[in-house]
């Protein structure tokens, strides 16, 4: 018993200051979403500018979140190599998140700041996140991104309280509060955390000695890239492409819904925009269940099986076609997208061929997703101008099975590869 329960007693340390790192980050980003929009309203009329300025950080974070988290994985100093990027990183961007409202009282300034914080605050994102699979070994992965996942989802729920109770009065303040939170985790980290002497540092620096002169050699982002796309296998080539489709449909069903409740099901902006509200509990509940399921029966089957309940869930939303039925549906859909959500990361890190590139798989996840953040919502628009609103959830479904279709594709490359230990 004293042989485990120490491993696993280290193990869920180490999940819970990473999953306090992502939650005080995820707040800032929750919050910022949901409140820089309306005081950008105050100096610009047009809707789609405003999307375009909001979208700024999404299009900042596919070129840097993979170069951030490939100069994290070539770092090496005595607190290893992510932890000297948090503890400078997060207390500037909390500056920075905080002076948001402050700089509101004229466009530019605004804009500025807007621009530094997404700079920041995404060039720190994927070294967090790859702190997980630096001390987590891989058999456990599941399940503490599974807390981190939950924690994350949780900020919505803190965004959403700080937005009831506090904006309106105190919206200096408001923004206060993730920024505190921020403050907060770093100093935790910097206090509690060493990831110099986390395994996946060791190994790295394992590789280093195995190497002479390996520091003039160290991977660069372009050679990470080629080398997945040169690889003859396509594991990790599909598995990024199924990731871009995946998130595609999973933002399209976020992104639309509020123009689907209104023009198919004829409610008003605020109870169609209520639509998702408890999808987002019906997420909490799933993700760390189907990391154990995926941990016992194979990440990549859980997945597989996860999107094609994402996909009947919303066939239900439209073959139920009443509010009750489409929340019904969206809560089934949410809880299959958590098996994806939860495991495909996981994948990727045990898919990379070394502990020293992680940082940068944690970035192309991110292009990935967030590519299909931006192109999903783009795909799904087109096929309800060539159909009707009605269908909105259907069209989503069908990315959905594309996405489902290339990670079969990715389980039978996998189970025919010699040089694989085992499921991903």
């Amino acid at each position: 018993m004293a042989t485990t329960s120490g491993p696993r007693t280290r193990t869920g340390r180490i999940t819970f200051f990473i999953s306090l790192a992502v939650f005080a980050q995820e707040s800032t980003w929750n919050l910022y979403d949901s409140q820089v929009p309306p005081l950008l309203r105050e100096h610009i009329t047009s809707a789609a500018l405003v999307g375009l300025l909001m979208g700024m950080d999404n299009l900042l974070g596919i070129f840097i979140q993979p170069w951030m988290g490939n100069r994290s994985d070539n770092t090496r100093t005595a607190w290893g190599r992510r932890i000297p990027y948090l503890v400078v990183g997060m207390p500037l961007a909390a500056l920075l998140f905080l002076a948001i409202p402050h700089a509101a009282a004229a466009l530019p300034p605004l804009i500025l700041v807007m621009f530094a914080y997404a700079l920041t605050a995404n060039s720190f994102k994927p070294i967090a996140e790859s702190l997980l699979p630096d001390f987590i070994p891989p058999q456990r992965r599941s399940r503490a991104n599974a807390v981190v996942k939950i924690a994350s989802s949780l900020t919505v729920m803190v965004a959403a309280l700080i937005s009831i109770f506090l904006i309106d009065d105190f919206p200096a303040a408001s923004f206060a509060i993730p920024a505190a939170l921020m403050v907060a985790s770093a100093a935790v980290l910097g206090l509690k955390l060493r990831d110099s002497r986390s395994p996946g540092y060791q190994a790295a620096l394992a590789e280093d000695r195995e190497r002479p002169g390996a520091a003039s050699r160290q991977a660069r982002v372009r050679d990470v890239v080629l080398d997945i796309v040169r690889d003859p296998d396509r594991s990790r080539l599909l598995l990024i492409v199924s990731i871009l489709v995946f998130g595609g449909a999973w933002a399209a069903s976020r992104a639309l819904i509020t123009p689907y409740g209104m023009e198919a099901l004829g409610l008003s902006r605020g109870d169609a925009g209520g639509l998702t509200l408890p999808s987002g509990v019906a997420f909490i509940v799933a993700a760390y269940p189907v990391a154990v399921l995926a941990e016992r029966f194979g990440r990549l089957r859980v997945m597989m099986a996860g999107m094609t309940v994402f996909a009947a869930g919303l066939v239900l939303g439209t073959v139920v076609h009443t509010p009750t039925g489409v929340m019904l549906g969206l809560c089934v859909a949410a809880a299959g997208a958590s098996a994806f959500l939860v495991n495909a990361v996981v994948v990727l890190w045990n898919l990379a061929p070394s502990g020293g590139v992680v940082g940068t798989y944690t970035g192309l996840y991110t292009v990935g997703w967030v590519g299909g953040g931006f192109l999903g919502p783009a795909v799904v628009g087109g096929m309800v101008d060539l159909t009707s609103w009605s269908l909105m959830l259907i069209h989503v479904s069908i990315l959905a099975a594309v996405a489902v279709l290339v990670v079969a594709r990715v389980s039978a490359l996998r189970r025919r590869s010699e040089a694989g230990h085992g499921s991903p």
